[in-house]
């Protein structure tokens, strides 16, 4: 039996008089909606209030939270505060003391120079949560504003705060109790916790000078106390966040260029991470994710990482409020640059810079991870030895430190020895040459210690960094093609790609227009060889239409210049004479980026004698 398909009317149905018409949303509706993108989440709540704080002027944030922050957000500052009627004004939506009004009297949003200026926080919070806000000027009495699901009672005084000293005590309880799906969705309270710190953590370090105190369910979880000047501190106070060893293998950041300034400071290179979350960036103050930024980042460190590692940095950029629009996001974490073209290639020189003047100086945790691993590997025989003074015992301790020396008769371990006057140490900062190991690792003494240096991974840096210069000294040589390569795009792509035609021509790709919605390939670098021109030219559109710079093809220049690096330096397994390790050395110490291999790896290790005479119990 076959039956028939049901018949469907797609003709469209008439207005009838029972629609409803157009109508503006209750007021109420209209601040959940608000408190929707504004207040996500309870981190997002701190967010707002501490840089409300911030915006008044504190110079103490003291912050507390219950349950994630689901039961309980507190921040209480030492700012400028507020009188009634500010508080009355405060919790309006769209009402704000920080924009400036512009010469025709309308609102300014092209000088944006304070971290909030929306005015929709506190009414949005205040919408989905229960608000208590407490505040009182220098000047005047203190007054305490209550808000339960958008209803608004009018200021009353209080007894917050003795008469003189200013503030604002922000508390909010039962945050989306009045959108109870909104609250369904928040994660554990140790992930609300986890998320709240880390706001707090950004504002911490772009506010060095500000001290910042948060407790999570009665436990002091974080506590910064201020480091007095707002540059002067700011590395003490990433110590503090990130930790020592950042402080330790940080180098300073600082150019300027047309009114934009980069500060702040960046790990080397072998100190890098697995994922870009030790990556902060500010600007103008305000926390910020935004892409071009990231992309000048991953830019200026390609020469030095793989592409599956990250390094680790705190930049600040400072610039006229004319020059950057903070507008583009509810919760103000992107940014738009007049001219992102400029700010990019500052942020990309400036670490190139910072990273050539740290020179061969390769990150300090590389001798920590070594003496981690020979602890790991001799703490069963040879630490055990430290409590036995039997002849069997120190036999064993022996056998264990030297059995990778006396491995290989036919090959012997120690393939060179070095006699050299013992002044010349203390005169370079690698040493000078004592041994070859495995005829794959120089040995050399310095004055206060060991230098252990993998001879391949250093030659290699060497002739990539020789190579780089070539390409800087003029055009890069190019070979015209046989056939020229069509390459078919978005007809955006091609106006894209066209613009920049001449930049193109400098890496040695020369490229032009071929018709609407395709480029022609008539030359291309000489290093390139086989390469898919093809996935190159893509790539440059892709690039140029995420970050407005054209990254691909520079890479793919320094990748071939890292091959044939890497195939033209000198092997593991070579014998050196003294002469050789030691003009290795001494070039590494002249030469930018050598303390990393081409990606990222060290090409030396670092031992102090006093962690050395650690390691063997003198200490």
């Amino acid at each position: 039996m076959v039956r028939e398909s049901p018949q469907i009317d797609h003709a469209p149905r008439p207005f009838s008089d029972t629609r409803p018409g157009i109508r503006r949303l209750a007021e109420g509706t209209i601040n959940r909606i608000a408190a929707g993108e504004v207040v996500e989440r309870p981190a997002s709540a701190v967010k707002e209030l501490i840089e409300n704080a911030l915006d008044a002027g504190a110079t103490r944030v003291d912050i507390a939270t219950a349950t994630g922050g689901a039961d309980l957000v507190l921040v209480e500052d030492d700012g400028c505060g507020m009188d009634a009627e500010d508080l009355a004004l405060a919790v309006l939506r769209h009402a704000t003391s920080k924009l400036p009004f512009a010469q025709d009297g309308a609102d300014d949003l092209s000088h944006i120079a304070t971290l909030g200026f929306r005015g929709e926080a506190l009414p949005s919070i205040g919408s989905v949560g229960k608000l208590t806000i407490a505040s009182r000027t220098a000047t005047g009495a203190a007054h305490v504003i209550h808000v339960e699901a958008g209803r608004v009672e009018a200021p009353s005084p209080t007894g917050f705060r003795a008469s003189g000293q200013s503030g604002t005590r922000v508390e909010v309880r039962e945050l989306f109790f009045a959108t109870p799906a909104r609250l369904k969705f928040l994660k554990s309270a140790r992930s609300e916790d986890l998320a709240t710190a880390d706001v707090v953590k950004r504002l911490a370090m772009a506010r060095p000078d500000i001290a910042f105190v948060l407790t999570a369910d009665g436990r002091r979880t974080l506590d910064y106390p201020g480091e007095g000047d707002l540059f002067g501190g700011r590395l003490k106070r990433l110590a503090r966040i990130i930790g020592r060893e950042f402080a330790e293998n940080a180098i300073p950041v600082d150019a300027a260029r047309e009114g934009v300034r980069i500060s702040g400071f960046a790990g080397l290179p072998t100190y890098n991470r697995a994922s870009s979350q030790l990556q902060f960036l500010f600007v103008n103050g305000r926390p910020v994710r935004d892409r071009l930024l990231l992309g000048a980042v991953r830019g200026a460190y390609a020469d030095f990482l793989a592409r599956d590692r990250y390094p680790s940095l705190a930049l600040f950029v400072d610039c006229d409020a004319d020059f950057v629009d903070v507008n583009v996001h509810p919760a103000k974490t992107e940014v738009r640059f007049r001219d992102g073209g400029l700010v990019r290639g500052l942020i990309v020189s400036a670490l190139k810079s910072a990273l050539s003047a740290a020179a061969h100086r390769a990150a300090t945790t590389v001798g920590g991870a070594a003496l981690a691993a020979l602890h790991s590997h001799q703490a069963p025989a040879a630490f055990a030895w430290r409590g036995r003074s039997d002849a069997r015992g120190v036999a064993e301790a022996a056998r264990v430190f030297h059995a990778p020396l006396l491995a290989g008769s036919e090959a012997p371990a120690l393939s060179a020895r070095v006699e050299q006057p013992a002044d010349d140490e203390a005169q370079h900062p690698l040493g000078v040459a004592r041994g070859q190991l495995h005829e794959t690792y120089i040995v050399a003494q310095t004055a206060d210690g060991i230098v252990i240096v993998d001879q391949h991974a250093a030659h290699e840096r060497l002739v990539y960094e020789r190579m780089k210069r070539e390409l800087a000294k003029g055009r890069v040589a190019t070979q015209p093609l046989l056939i020229p390569e069509v390459v078919e795009l978005d007809p955006s792509d091609v106006e894209r790609i066209a613009a920049r035609a001449s930049e193109f021509a400098e890496l040695g790709l020369v490229i032009e227009s071929f018709g609407p919605d395709a480029v022609l390939v008539r030359e291309a670098a000489a290093l390139l060889g086989g390469a898919d021109l093809k996935a190159i030219v893509r790539d440059l559109a892709d690039d140029i239409a995420e970050t407005g710079a054209a990254l691909s093809l520079k890479e793919r220049l320094d990748e071939v210049s890292a091959t044939l690096a890497c195939h033209m330096s000198v092997r593991a397994g070579r014998r050196l004479s003294a002469d050789e390790m030691n003009a290795l050395l001494r070039e590494m110490e002249a030469t930018p980026h050598s303390g990393q291999c081409n990606h990222g790896r060290p090409t030396y290790v670092e031992l102090k004698l006093a962690d050395i005479e650690r390691l063997f119990g003198r200490r």
